[in-house]
């Protein structure tokens, strides 16, 4: 009769399992993300609870109402586990894992990394005078596309006919030119970079922007 237990218990192990869709993910801050998964359990069991856990100060945390507003499962009790997140921000990067109970807990060996990073635009140099050259270099370390495209804005406004480049060069600038500039994803445009502001000083009386 022992016997015959211990293989139940092993050969019931093998039917649960949780799968996710990508272990590794990389977001923009601010954000919205789906921790895709799926878990299957042996057939005639019945799902009595689903967590989710992440881990912080060295520690796995269970994910509960205290996260609610911007942490919501999506998933259901029965194959679905699919953690969203939204509003990203960067404390949000860390490991996160799944597990659901019938008659007893089973929990994947593996987890998901979540890292969320930021748009950020370089410019160089902030402070020219006029007939100088300018280069703007817009950056993320999450590999969105292939190949993404950038939207450039001045002043809070899309700036007309510039390249979709991650790279923009101001070849010979003037007095208006100077302004707050910033970057974005093309897709993403609701999540630009900070900005940064050029400064101009002038050759002529007309100019009245300094460094």
């Amino acid at each position: 009769l022992h016997l015959y237990l211990y293989i139940f218990f092993i050969s019931g192990n093998n039917d649960y399992c949780v799968t996710y869709s990508s272990q590794r993910i990389c977001a923009l801050k601010g954000s919205t993300v789906d921790l895709s998964c799926s878990f299957t359990y042996p057939r005639g069991y019945t799902v009595t609870a689903t967590e989710w856990y992440y881990w912080k100060n060295q520690a796995w945390k269970k994910i509960s109402d205290d996260n609610a507003g911007r942490v919501s499962y999506c998933g259901n009790k029965g194959n679905n586990c699919t953690l969203r997140i939204t509003d990203l921000r960067e404390e949000d990067s860390t490991s996160y894992y799944f597990r659901f109970a019938t008659w007893d807990y089973w929990k994947d060996d593996y987890s998901i990394s979540l890292t969320v990073k930021d748009v950020v635009l370089e410019m160089e140099p902030t402070c020219v005078s006029e007939g100088n050259r300018v280069t703007l270099t817009c950056t993320t370390k999450c590999s969105l596309d292939p190949n993404p495209e950038y939207s450039w804005y001045k002043n809070g406004q899309p700036i007309e006919n510039t390249n979709t480049n991650s790279t923009v060069h101001i070849l010979s600038v003037s007095s208006e030119d100077a302004g707050r500039y910033s970057c974005g994803v093309k897709g993403h445009e609701a999540l630009l970079s900070p900005e940064k502001t050029l400064n101009v000083t002038c050759k002529y009386m007309r100019c009245t922007v300094n460094c």
